[in-house]
């Protein structure tokens, strides 16, 4: 997580790399070595802005909050990928510099206001602004995706399955979200609907078939690498308040590895199908 921001936002346009030696990548590639035929993704796991745009005009309290990045995502996704021995992709950066969930041009690809929040460093960005975020940041993370699904596809001659890790705001707009996870998909079922069962036989969980977002709607990266080339996926919401912390974060983990320890066997799930 980012430590401390500057004072003043830059607006780094024309000036190339945005990135400098001293930023992260743009990505992580965790436990790369890891057997499982999965591969898990993580596009909102960071609250960190590069350097050369400062704090994005924004007080530090602003890059704790989900505005700036899924709280828990990136400690479930480690965790997970430990227990279930699965490689994962993580991104480094704050979805407030680029949201690498949203098609570039999206409005919230790079937004301006956030949770009615403005975001001094996004406001009328020139296009060499916005290319940089988008050659720099989105661009290698959503292309490491691709070269890692192409590695463990040769690796293991058949297509992984594909799962993406984020987490939701306890409340919005002044309605309480009851669900303690949401599972998200769009057309294809073969990994979705059995771990919606899996999760309702745990007891007291309240468990959300798209919800509190649907796949159908946005599902940006699941919809790229998963649905497009028929390779089984679909996305979880976790609710924040349930996986702040490390242990609770490890518990869902556990509840995650259960479920897809049985999931991954499914013949169905390793087959390339269209819906």
């Amino acid at each position: 997580m980012a430590d401390t921001f500057s004072a003043k936002p830059v607006n780094a346009g024309s000036q190339k790399p945005l990135l400098r030696e001293s930023d992260p990548p743009a990505f992580e590639i965790y436990n790369p070595s890891g057997p499982a035929s999965l591969l898990i993704i993580s596009d909102h796991a960071s609250n960190v802005v590069p350097a050369r745009l400062g704090d994005l005009g924004l007080s530090a309290e602003n890059f704790s909050k989900h505005i700036a990045y899924d709280i828990g995502a990136d400690m479930i996704t480690r965790f997970l990928a430990d227990k279930i021995k699965a490689p994962a992709v993580i991104s480094n950066y704050s979805r407030l510099v680029i949201d690498t969930n949203r098609q570039p041009g999206d409005p919230q690809s790079i937004p301006e206001i956030s949770d009615r929040i403005k975001i001094p460093g996004n406001a009328n960005l020139d296009q060499l602004a916005t290319q940089a975020r988008m050659d720099e940041i989105f661009a290698p993370y959503h292309d490491t995706i691709d070269s890692e699904i192409t590695r463990l596809w040769n690796r293991d001659g058949k297509p992984p399955a594909l799962f993406s890790i984020h987490s939701f705001t306890p409340q919005i707009n002044g309605e309480n979200r009851f669900w303690d996870i949401g599972v998200l998909w769009n057309r294809d079922p073969r990994m979705a609907l059995p771990l919606i069962e899996n999760l309702k036989n745990w007891p007291g969980l309240h468990v959300g078939d798209n919800e509190p977002y649907s796949g159908r709607d946005l599902a940006y990266s699941i919809d790229r690498h998963g649905g497009a080339g028929g390779i089984a996926n679909c996305a979880i919401e976790i609710r924040q308040d349930h996986c702040a912390y490390p242990d609770e974060a490890s518990h869902w983990a556990d509840i995650l590895a259960d479920a897809l320890s049985h999931i991954l066997s499914l013949p169905a799930l390793h087959t390339v199908a269209s819906y």
